[in-house]
């Protein structure tokens, strides 16, 4: 009784994750609900090399404060949840060209002298006229040539906002952000993490993904073109296990 209970409970469960996926399949795929930026940028503390303490003078009479850089408020983001625009202009190129190409040819021949004096011997027994001069040889010839060749250009210009989710003790910023656009049935999704400097946000309250340190930038998307694009898992598997 027991196993029958647990195969219904299995074939439910395989019925109610074939319904989700047949979902997905018929249905525009769905969005990821709001979370915490905090899980983009990791769910562990940022720990980085600091530098040594200062003790920062203080004038309680002055009205100019030590590291101010104006008398008015900073608009730029500068705290925890404080929000800021990262501007992703990435624009690369690559091209490697290499080629090799190398031969070598070898011979070698050993032979005995007589062998003791029983070379005569040896030609009264064996039939013909056997000689042991050279009494091994070996003969090699070897050559490759390889050519390879790398020719990759990369451009990508995104805008996204991002949330201050740390502050580290030397005051640099860790941020992480994320964005997702729908657009029929193709859903497309940025993800952004890294370590900031606050004097390197600009005025408008925006920074080059450039000056970000231990920067992820994931850009991507699901849907009916990404799943096309993708390889089904059976030839995932195949290309696996096969040894060719």
């Amino acid at each position: 009784m027991k196993h029958v209970i647990t195969t219904g409970a299995g074939l439910a469960a395989l019925m109610l994750g074939g319904c989700a996926g047949l979902n997905d399949a018929i249905g525009p795929p769905q969005l990821t609900p709001i979370a915490n930026p905090a899980t983009i940028a990791g769910s562990q503390r940022v720990s980085m090399p600091l530098p040594t303490p200062m003790t920062e003078v203080q004038a309680p009479n002055s009205l100019w404060r030590a590291g101010a850089r104006s008398f008015f408020n900073d608009q730029r983001a500068s705290k925890i949840g404080d929000i800021l625009t990262v501007n992703i202009e990435i624009s690369d190129s690559a091209q490697v060209n290499n080629t090799t190409a190398r031969s070598r040819t070898s011979a070698t021949e050993t032979g005995v002298q007589a062998l003791l004096g029983l070379e005569d011997t040896m030609q009264k027994v064996l039939p013909g006229t056997p000689s042991l001069d050279p009494a091994v040889g070996f003969d090699s010839t070897s050559s490759s040539n390889g050519t390879g060749s790398v020719n990759r250009q990369e451009t990508v210009n995104l805008t996204i906002a991002a949330v201050i989710t740390d502050r580290l003790p030397n005051g640099n910023l860790v941020i992480g952000g994320s964005q997702e656009v729908r657009i029929n049935n193709e859903l497309r999704e940025l993800l952004i993490s890294g370590v900031i400097r606050p004097e390197d946000v600009a005025s408008d309250n925006t920074i080059a993904h450039t000056k970000i340190a231990e920067a992820r930038i994931s850009y991507g998307g699901r849907g009916d073109i990404s799943a096309v694009q993708r390889d089904k898992y059976g030839k995932l598997i195949y290309d696996q296990i096969t040894p060719f």
